[in-house]
């Protein structure tokens, strides 16, 4: 056994079954979560579980290790030291991706609004099903696709509809959000290739060469639902420290939109992602 194998069994022993859900009333023999509750809570296999604890299995990667955190329900710190066992220590010079359990269960607790979880760049990484029920299932598009300045310079179909005057103040903000975030991770790879990327739209190139610099906090947007009909919100972002993970809340503005969300979410994701 070795130490990743070590600290998965005493928090699997440590967990109280009630906490996840489980009911307190079965009998067991040990404390804590069974093997079988750990894999089914981390959507693995029963003999993947086995094979980390005994320290007989290829290193795990850094999405198995972020669904063990959340089912383990470890702090952001110890997190972070699942992942430097696993061999994933962070890279200073590149972007953080990886979407603490903090950020997990703040966005599981705010499901009653669309939420979404982007890095310092804007890619996409993570979203409640509210967000695709309002905004569209984004895992109909490539990852390369699920990135705010990507669709917002090379025009994607969107739901989103803006006054020229909100979408020149957000494409503004991004732009200068976007050339923080170049002078925080100058020597990600993956930062040039999406300012190369974006050089292609004039529009882009013309606010680039502003130079300017701050932070994207918010804007007014109108979805255009295609079952409900325009919802009207006010746009938050929340900023984690440390990774610069960008936490957006999309509240509804008015009764008319808190009531479309309503229905939305009694409707059901499911049925409304195969008819967007």
């Amino acid at each position: 056994m070795n130490e990743l194998g070590v600290a998965l069994r005493a928090w699997r022993d440590r967990l109280d079954p009630g906490v996840v859900g489980l009911p307190h009333h079965v009998p067991r023999r040990v404390a804590g979560l069974r093997r079988g509750e750990l894999a089914q809570l981390a959507g693995i296999s029963v003999e993947y579980v086995v094979r980390l604890e005994q320290g007989r299995a290829s290193t795990p990667s850094a999405q198995v290790c972020s669904a063990l955190a959340r089912a383990l329900r470890l702090s952001d710190d110890e997190q972070a030291h699942l992942l430097r066992l696993a061999g994933h220590a962070a890279d200073p010079d590149r972007i953080p991706r990886l979407v603490p359990a903090s950020v997990h269960r703040i966005v599981e607790r705010l499901a009653d609004s669309p939420v979404a979880v982007c890095d310092a760049a804007w890619q996409l990484l993570h979203w409640n099903p509210l967000f695709a029920a309002t905004f569209g299932d984004p895992t109909r598009h490539g990852d390369d696709e699920r990135n705010a300045l990507i669709s917002q310079f090379e025009i994607r179909e969107t739901r989103i509809r803006q006054t020229p005057v909100e979408r020149a103040a957000f494409e503004e903000s991004l732009v200068a959000d976007l050339r923080a975030t170049t002078s925080r991770y100058a020597k990600d790879p993956d930062i040039r290739a999406l300012v190369s990327r974006l050089n292609r739209s004039h529009r882009f190139r013309e606010l680039w060469e502003l130079r300017s610099v701050g932070d994207h906090q918010g804007a007014h947007k109108i979805v255009a639902h295609p079952e409900v009909g325009d919802i009207a919100f006010d746009s938050d972002v929340l900023t984690t420290q440390g990774t610069n993970l960008r936490l957006v809340v999309d509240t509804p503005r008015d009764a008319d939109a808190r009531n479309k969300l309503d229905l939305l979410s009694a409707i059901g994701i499911q049925e409304m992602s195969s008819k967007s």
